[in-house]
């Protein structure tokens, strides 16, 4: 939906994404400027970021002293993230 289009229609366009639950990717030029969602959406995506970057940095290296199966845990741990990523890209 072009910007314009929804300033013209803001209020319409809230209750689409808050009842509906459904994204609206802004656009100008048809270009995407911006992503308009629901409240729990953004909520829950905030949580999930905090999750993976948490995942992250425990698997950047094992502490002092890790034991084989801390090893491949961060290892197992950073290949499925890496696979999530690359499912999300494509």
């Amino acid at each position: 939906m072009g910007v314009s289009e929804a300033r013209a229609n803001m209020t319409e366009v809230i209750a689409e994404v808050r009842l509906l639950g459904v994204p609206v990717v802004l656009t100008r030029r048809e270009k995407p400027q911006a992503v308009l969602v629901s409240h729990d959406f953004y909520e829950q995506a905030i949580r999930d970021r905090a999750i993976i970057d948490e995942l992250h940095r425990r698997t950047e290296t094992p502490g002092a002293g890790a034991h084989s199966y801390d090893e491949v845990t961060s290892r197992t741990i950073r290949e499925a993230l890496h696979s999530a990523a690359l499912a999300v890209d494509s």
